[in-house]
């Protein structure tokens, strides 16, 4: 018998509540009294390179519970996507690992099963998953957040559950059958209740070379009545973890964002991380406003990313990262003006 439990009817027992900081994977069964959406991200790349898709599970809690719903998005290399919606009570939940199911569809650290129909189109099919690399939990440090996963009062937190990792199986997406054995994959989650006012997020894990990996989030975060332009920057080579955050120590000495262009530099210690992301044929998403999935991102899965890290002279490592996923939410100019400020 399953033990998932129906997020509509069910609180996450003792043990979960009290774990689940230091499981980001997990169902976080956050505060609704606001609004609550919480969503994973898959994203795996074929063996060619000539599909990418992200599957986006997850659920949407308004406050005053209106239009309540679970659902799978997927976007698809080029910008295509498709919004399969469920009832709330649909969306369950295992009480102490990553296993969730939205209606038929289930997703786990194992792979994802997929059973999608309606006017978004059909997806169906099985994809497996190797053992995942995570951003590392410590005890004061659960995950990509650092210290910060433990406020209570942040608009959104942030996991990166599997840097980089196998992935066989096949998908069907309206007729059409995409391979993706012996394909690379990555995993991320998000939950709160809305998505920030202005963002920059790429990721890639394609630099030639099997277990090199960059994710790469820029954000302003409400913060006390004002707010503050935060970072967390992750490069994995040859096993190491290169993290330039902004709990670390690490500073941004250069940002810019126009044209679809997005050109980063970062400093920690000797360590110093040069990115430019772009590229980008961006796509439809839809996208958390205090709970409901009212918003809109646009995300590319065909970007580019140009990655250089040295310690002083040195060179660490060089490469382009491809098939990239981008989002470039900054209309107004906020990032670039918010380390304006603080220089």
């Amino acid at each position: 018998m399953s033990d998932l439990l129906t997020a509509t009817e069910h609180s996450a027992p003792l043990r979960h509540r009290l774990l689940k900081p230091w499981h980001p994977g997990w169902y976080q069964d956050g505060p609704k009294r606001r609004g609550y959406f919480e969503g994973w991200y898959l994203k795996c790349v074929d063996a060619d390179a000539q599909h990418a898709v992200a599957l986006i599970p997850g659920i949407s809690l308004p406050a005053d519970g209106v239009g309540a719903h679970a659902f799978v998005q997927l976007i698809r290399t080029g910008g295509t996507t498709a919004y399969w919606e469920y009832p709330a009570e649909e969306f369950r939940f295992a009480p102490d690992r990553f296993e969730i199911e939205v209606g038929p569809n289930r997703f786990s650290s194992a792979g994802a099963w997929l059973d999608a129909e309606g006017a978004a189109g059909r997806l169906t099919g099985e994809l497996r998953f190797g053992g995942w690399t995570p951003w590392p939990v410590k005890l004061l440090s659960p995950g990509i957040m650092g210290w910060y996963r433990f406020v209570p009062f942040m608009e959104a937190y942030h996991g990166v559950l599997g840097l980089d990792h196998a992935v066989d199986g096949e998908l069907e997406i309206d007729g059409s059958a995409l391979d993706f054995s012996g394909g690379r994959g990555y995993v991320e989650k998000d939950w709160g209740r809305s998505f920030p006012s202005a963002w920059v997020w790429a990721q890639s894990n394609h630099f030639g070379a099997i277990g090199t990996s960059v994710t790469i989030s820029v954000a302003r975060i409400p913060w006390r009545g004002g707010s503050f332009v935060g970072y967390i920057v992750g490069l994995l080579h040859d096993g190491e973890l290169h993290a330039f955050t902004t709990y670390n120590g690490a500073r941004i000495r250069g940002f810019s964002l126009r044209d679809g262009e997005a050109r980063m530099t970062l400093e920690r210690a000797s360590l110093q991380l040069e990115i430019t992301v772009e590229g980008a044929h961006p796509g439809e998403l839809r996208s958390p406003v205090l709970g409901a999935m009212d918003g809109t991102v646009w995300e590319s899965l065909d970007a580019r990313l140009s990655v250089r890290l040295s310690r002083g002279e040195s060179l660490v490592f060089e490469g382009q990262g491809l098939h990239a996923g981008v989002e470039l939410m900054d209309e107004s100019g906020d990032l670039e003006a918010g380390f304006k400020r603080k220089r």
